[in-house]
This record gives structure tokens, C-alpha cells and sequence, in this order.
């Protein structure tokens, strides 16, 4: 049996990344975290992971100084990047440094799966028929992780920003992300 994929996943959203971590240890992947730029680029320096999934919005560096330090220490390093605040402008800064692919947050250990795949394929290779869009349920559930995450995870404060009742939110919560 061959040494498992090695994986860094650097997200300053500690719940997000314990739960992302744990779900890629269940797949068989060797895990590291780091919650910030200066974490991420000692775990590379002292073991370059193979694959590496970096938030774009952290305080202090940001992903996009992320991948470019991850891909001077290894260029083999395959990067995706998530982001909540997705744009055309950062995903393309995100390649054009080295990321492969991009994704909005929240994503699953699936979905970026699945990106690092797309992500060896030429862009545009016949899956642009594929598209589909998200569903509302799993829009709504997106939406809110993004506001807890501007919130700092205080789901009073979260329910205040919905206009929601705090207990309605927690339910939600308690749901796993609607599957496409």
C-alpha cells in the first residue's frame, strides 16, 4: 500500500478546519493544520505537503501570500483555494500564483476533492455542460456560515445579522450542508 496524500489545510476558522481535517483523516489523507501564514509555511518548510487547501481571508497574510511562499517552498505543492468572498479578480491572482482551483467556502472534503481532480484537467474540457447551479438550500446554508464566520462564531450575534431567532439557527446549524 502507498504512503497516504499528504494534506495542509490552512483556514483561521478553527471549527471549519477541524471538521474539514477530521473528514480528509476518515478518507485516508496524512492532515496538518495551520490557522495562519506563518503556521503554514513552517509545516511546508518542515514536510512540503502534496496537496494544500488555503483560506483566502485570514488575518495578517492572506491565502494569496499563502500559495505564493507554499509554491516557492515546493512547486509541486497542488493549492486549492476556498474563499466566502469569492470574485473573479482573487481567483485569478489565486492561479496565476500557483493555485490550481478555487472554491467557495463552505466546501467539503468532496468538493475539494474533486477540484484538486478538475484542477490536472484543462480548463473548459466539455464539463461547462455539467454546470449546475446550487441548490436554495444549500445557498442558505453557505450564506449562513458566512455570516457566523463574520460574527467570529457567535450564533447570538449571527441571529441578529439573519434576523432569525436564535434557536431557528442553531437547528440549521445542527444540519450537515445540503449534497448537490
Amino acid at each position: 500500500m502507498s504512503d497516504p496524500q499528504s494534506l495542509l489545510i490552512v483556514d483561521d476558522n478553527e471549527i471549519f478546519r477541524d471538521r474539514l481535517a477530521r473528514a480528509f483523516s476518515d478518507r485516508g489523507y496524512d492532515v496538518r493544520k495551520a490557522q495562519n501564514h506563518d503556521e503554514a509555511v513552517a509545516a511546508a518548510r518542515d514536510d512540503s505537503p502534496q496537496w494544500a487547501v488555503v483560506d483566502l481571508r485570514m488575518p495578517g497574510k492572506d491565502g494569496l501570500q499563502v500559495v505564493r511562499d507554499l509554491k516557492s517552498i515546493d512547486e509541486h505543492t497542488k493549492i486549492v483555494v476556498l474563499t466566502g468572498y469569492g470574485s473573479i479578480a482573487t481567483a485569478i491572482d489565486a492561479v496565476r500564483l500557483g493555485a490550481i482551483n478555487y472554491l467557495q467556502k463552505p466546501a467539503d472534503a468532496d468538493d475539494i476533492i474533486a477540484a484538486f481532480s478538475r484542477g490536472d484537467k484543462p480548463p473548459m474540457s466539455g464539463s461547462e455542460h455539467d454546470y449546475q447551479a446550487p441548490s436554495l438550500a444549500r445557498a442558505e446554508w453557505e450564506h449562513i456560515q458566512r455570516v457566523l464566520a463574520d460574527c467570529g462564531g457567535n450564533i447570538s450575534e449571527a441571529a441578529r445579522r439573519l434576523d432569525i431567532h436564535r434557536r431557528t439557527l442553531q437547528r440549521k446549524l445542527d444540519r450537515y450542508p445540503p449534497r448537490e
